[in-house]
C-alpha cells in the first residue's frame, strides 16, 4: 500500500466485526427509541414544535429542516473527493453506501404509502415554524431523516473519522423536522434507524465488488 492510502481511516480494513456492531447497536437503540417515544407522541411534537415555534430558535430550526441536508451531501462530495485522491477502497465504499441511500430513501417512500400515517402539523393544532406538508404526503418515516442518516452512514463506513461531523449534522437534521413542527418524534427515530440500516446492509453486500475495485493492500 502506498504511503498516500495512509491519509484515510475507514472501517471496511479492520473487518466487518466492528461496524457491525456499531450498526446494530445503533439500528437497536434507535427503534427501541423510537417504539418508547410512539405512546407518547403526541405531547412530544407539541412539547418540541410548540415551544420552537414560539422562541428565537424557530428561523434556525426551520434552516436546518429544510437545508441541513445540503450539508451533509456537500461533507460526502468533499469527502468523495478526497478518497478517490487518497483511498480508493473508501471511495468504493462510500459509492456503495450512496447507492444505500437511494435504495434507503426507496424502501422510506414504499413505507409511507402503506402507513400512511398523518402529519402532526395536520392532525393536531400546534403553530409550526414550517407550513405544513399537503395531504397524501405521510409522516412515518420521515424521509430527511432516512436520507441524512443514510448519507452519514456511508461517510462513516468509508471514512470512520467522519463520524465527528457528519453523525451531529444528521442528528440536528432529524431533530429540526419535529422541531420544524412536520414531524413526530417517532418519525425521525425510525427514519434514522431505517437509514443506517439499508446503507449497512447495501455497503456489506457490495463488500466484494469493493474489493475487486480496490483490493486491500
Amino acid at each position: 500500500m502506498s504511503s498516500r492510502h495512509h491519509h484515510l481511516r475507514h472501517g471496511d480494513r479492520t473487518g466487518p466485526a466492528g461496524p457491525l456492531r456499531a450498526v446494530v447497536a445503533t439500528v437497536t437503540v434507535l427503534a427501541v427509541l423510537a417504539l418508547a417515544a410512539f405512546p407518547a407522541r403526541d405531547v412530544l411534537y407539541t412539547a418540541v414544535a410548540g415551544s420552537t415555534e414560539a422562541s428565537a430558535l424557530g428561523t434556525t430550526a426551520g434552516l436546518v429542516a429544510e437545508d441541513g441536508l445540503y450539508v451533509l451531501l456537500a461533507a460526502a462530495g468533499v469527502l468523495a473527493v478526497l478518497a478517490w485522491l487518497r483511498d480508493r477502497r473508501a471511495f468504493w465504499v462510500l459509492v456503495a453506501g450512496g447507492a444505500g441511500t437511494v435504495v434507503a430513501y426507496a424502501v422510506s417512500e414504499t413505507v409511507k404509502l402503506l402507513v400512511t400515517e398523518e402529519r402532526p402539523c395536520r392532525a393536531l393544532t400546534v403553530e409550526t415554524v414550517l407550513a405544513c406538508p399537503p395531504a397524501g404526503d405521510w409522516s412515518w418515516p420521515s424521509n430527511h431523516s432516512v436520507l441524512a442518516a443514510a448519507c452519514a452512514t456511508a461517510c462513516v463506513l468509508a471514512v470512520a473519522r467522519s463520524g465527528w461531523f457528519v453523525v451531529p449534522v444528521a442528528a440536528l437534521v432529524a431533530g429540526s423536522r419535529v422541531a420544524a413542527g412536520v414531524h413526530y418524534v417517532h418519525d425521525v427515530l425510525a427514519g434514522a434507524a431505517l437509514g443506517v440500516l439499508v446503507v449497512a446492509v447495501v455497503v456489506a453486500l457490495a463488500r466484494p465488488l469493493v474489493g475487486r475495485l480496490a483490493p486491500a493492500g
